[in-house]
């Protein structure tokens, strides 16, 4: 079975978005399928990482179309346009242009400021269909949410082949919570375009089963029996025998991923000061580590941190972020209390399984807690409530300081997340796609 797998986010493009499409291209060959990327060639994005692409399997076909979007560069001073705290009147002016000209694009690119890619994907992808070796089924993985608008296109232009749209986020959420949405047409067209591309869907899969039932409740017409909950895993490829183990001369912290309204540390870097204020001379053998883009709207929080062992890496090649968290007594997965939070958990949480390190998991109620609960990952609090969060910290660091620091409990019933075995769960779907598109569904 040939599959066209969609999807902006690809090597060289960095960060763990990237990771649920790449891994399909690794391992979806052992169940028969043979795997193609559509991709885009000069993505607008924050930050890259071409060590990924030595994940490519033999041969693999991965097609490039050029986006019209402007360069990452130009998105960034339109984003940090009203973040200045001090500049020159020049300055203001200019950045008031560049934010107002950005507001306008924001209301006019939906669903999102990737509409820009689709003109090209198009293209590229109706020349697929049409070739002598055209997919049997067409995997199109989102967000971006404007890619599903390619389903539309395969329906009208192959009725014989399957198509999958694939949630890693949930559209609804993605247009209210994270960085750059807030489009007042998005919001009104959001629902009623969301559900004409699902209906052009066989099978839909979702990164977690509370997105899957949030999606069967908010569309009814959608039959249970082809929404599928496929999570995000890991892959022991990723995790050589030599990573190295915590430092002896300091508690080390770690925190990997894109820090921003969803995932905010101010409740952890408000119990960091504190035990600073308490407890002095506990607080200096803490450090911590940030590895990951952090967005202006959150690097307020940031201030002054540096001086009580709170580092800023910036993003990290994936293989250098894996042996840093190795080398940690402690790794923090964090969502703050948002709207939806409930149904999300972050892809590096099974990266963190495997690695065995205790994790310290600040969120709400919901499908992350009760992973991390189900799993025995470690300790769930709050993620503002900095007094619990103090108060963990430092029995962690008098115990760390008297060698009284116990092993932490072995992670229990991860092998469901090992890759090979969820590209199985994909494969299997891609077949009942493409059986429903050749008995006429």
């Amino acid at each position: 079975m040939r599959a066209l797998l969609v999807s902006y986010s690809f090597p060289p493009v960095g960060g763990a978005g990237v990771q649920r499409v790449l891994k399909l291209t690794k391992y979806l060959p052992r169940y028969g399928v043979e795997p193609r990327v559509l991709t885009v060639a000069n993505p607008s994005v924050p930050v890259l990482d071409p060590t990924l692409e030595r994940d490519f399997p033999p041969g693999l076909v991965v097609l490039r179309a050029r986006t019209f979007e402007p360069g990452y560069a130009v998105k960034q001073a339109a984003w940090t346009a009203t973040f200045a705290a001090r500049a020159s009147a020049w300055t203001r002016a200019k950045r008031a242009v560049v934010g107002r000209l950005s507001g306008l694009a924001k209301q006019l690119l939906v669903p999102d400021p990737q509409i820009l890619w689709q003109p090209a994907a198009q293209a590229r992808a109706l020349a697929e269909l049409s070739g002598p070796d055209r997919p049997d089924v067409v995997l199109v993985s989102g967000p971006p949410f404007s890619q599903f608008l390619l389903a539309a296109l395969v329906r009208a232009r192959r009725r014989d082949v399957g198509v999958v749209l694939d949630y890693r986020d949930e559209w609804s959420t993605y247009r209210s919570t994270y960085e750059m949405m807030g489009s007042r047409l998005g919001a009104l067209i959001g629902d009623p375009l969301e559900a004409a591309l699902l209906r052009r869907a066989h099978e839909v899969t979702t990164a977690t089963e509370e997105f899957r039932e949030n999606l069967l409740r908010r569309f009814t017409f959608l039959s249970p029996s082809r929404v599928h909950a496929v999570p995000n895993g890991y892959d022991l490829d990723d995790f050589p025998a030599d990573l190295p183990g915590p430092p002896a001369d300091a508690f080390v912290v770690s925190y990997a991923g894109t820090v921003f309204k969803l995932t905010s540390a101010r409740g952890f870097l408000g119990a960091v000061r504190k035990l600073h204020e308490r407890e002095p001379s506990l607080a200096k053998l803490l450090r911590v580590s940030f590895m990951g883009r952090i967005v202006e709207t959150e690097r307020d929080a940031f201030d002054g941190m540096d001086a009580l062992g709170v580092e800023q890496a910036g993003y990290l090649e994936h293989g250098a972020v894996v042996r840093a968290l190795s080398a940690s007594h402690m790794v923090l997965c964090i969502l703050d209390d948002v709207p939806g939070v409930e149904r999300i958990y972050p892809a590096k949480i099974f990266e963190q399984m495997v690695l065995g390190r205790p994790v310290l998991t600040l969120s709400p109620p919901g499908a992350l807690t009760r992973l991390v609960e189900a799993h025995r990952l470690g300790d769930v609090l709050p993620p503002r409530d900095e007094e619990a969060i103090c108060a963990l910290l430092a029995s962690r660091l008098r115990a760390f300081r008297d060698g009284a620091l116990s092993p932490p409990p072995a992670p229990v019933g991860i092998e469901r997340y090992a890759r090979p075995a969820l590209a199985g769960e994909f494969a299997a779907v891609m077949r009942s796609a493409l059986e429903r598109a050749r008995g006429g569904a």
